[in-house]
């Protein structure tokens, strides 16, 4: 697969604001500044397609990006920034439930973790709670160029175990800076689109 156009299609909060033209959408899931917006700069060929910040906690909607005419990439906020208040919490996990669970044109997700580090309790509650519902799953470890290729692996390995990796989900080793990794996740969302 190759992405040959993206755009911003828009920030929503609501099912009823979501695009209406039921095209297949891939979420992109993970904690606060792991790199979902950084992950489809990358796929996307652009610089600033989806907005990036170093500060966590930066998108607070869900983004819609248009890919090829053919498919959404949707940006969720993320999970686990502590420097928002609890109803703040509670209304975008409420937001990103009902997404999740009620979006049918949703054919998959990819979970981001940062491959530096084991994966989060929220990370494990959000993998055991996309298997629960049945969402075919992507297992996407980012950051791969900020640790050696032997260590990728070793952490990759760990970082499944710990989260109770499904062998019929994907899982890819990916960096946003070097590229490693692109062409296989791409052929990832190939397939989750086919489902």
């Amino acid at each position: 697969m190759e992405i040959k156009t993206a755009v911003f299609a828009g920030s929503f909060v609501s099912q009823a604001q979501f695009p209406k033209d039921h095209l297949p959408e891939i979420a992109l899931v993970g904690r606060s500044n792991v790199g979902k917006s950084s992950l489809i700069n990358c796929l996307a060929n652009r610089k600033a397609l989806a907005k990036t910040s170093s500060r966590p906690g930066k998108t607070r909607t869900l983004n819609f990006y248009k890919v090829n005419n053919k498919f959404y990439f949707v940006d969720l906020p993320g999970y686990g920034f502590a420097r928002v208040s609890k109803q703040q919490k509670e209304k975008w996990g409420k937001m990103i439930e009902d997404y999740l669970q009620k979006r049918n044109n949703l054919v998959g997700v990819i979970m981001i973790v940062d491959i530096r580090h084991l994966p989060s309790e929220d990370d494990i509650l959000m993998y055991e709670w996309l298997k629960y519902y049945g969402i075919k799953t992507a297992v996407v470890a980012t950051k791969a160029d900020k640790i050696s290729r032997g260590k990728q692996l070793k952490n990759f390995e760990e970082i499944k175990k710990a989260l109770g990796f499904h062998r019929d989900d994907y899982g890819a080793i990916v960096s946003s800076t070097s590229r490693q990794g692109k062409n296989e996740l791409l052929k990832i969302i190939e397939k989750l689109l086919e489902t």
